[in-house]
């Protein structure tokens, strides 16, 4: 019995330091690139770059930053096709480390401007737009 519980305990351990070590790999990668902007730079240029929205579509189709098209990171690489590679792209997730996969998946298909925003969308407090019907 006891081995059991020791044994319980390494899983535990071991999936805690996977997720931990996950979010610091990617905060890491994130700061490295130098991606992230504010929402106040991020609304002042976004008129000139591609907005893309990462969230599922239920998300998207609640409420959207205006302008943005919604391209899920669960089906991102089937995706990013559409996404033209001589203009700067702007991604919004609630996790930046959604955005971070995304935009180090973008940077290995050639894209050199893709930035992020530096807060979480449920924090955006620019124009939005919502698809929902009542």
């Amino acid at each position: 019995m006891q081995i059991l519980n020791i044994v319980l305990y390494v899983i535990v351990i071991a999936i805690i330091l996977y997720f931990v070590g996950s979010w610091s790999y990617y905060a890491i990668i994130g700061r490295r690139m130098n991606g992230s902007i504010s929402q106040e730079n991020f609304e002042s240029t976004m008129r000139k770059a591609q907005i893309v929205d990462l969230r599922e579509k239920g998300q998207f189709d609640t409420k959207h930053i205006l302008g943005a098209r919604n391209l899920p990171y669960s089906q991102f690489k089937y995706v990013s096709g559409e996404l033209r590679p001589d203009l700067p792209v702007y991604l919004y997730d609630e996790r930046k480390n959604v955005c971070v996969r995304a935009a180090i998946k973008l940077q290995k298909q050639g894209f050199t401007d893709v930035k992020w925003l530096e807060d979480r969308f449920s924090n955006w407090e620019g124009k939005t737009k919502s698809n929902k019907k009542d």
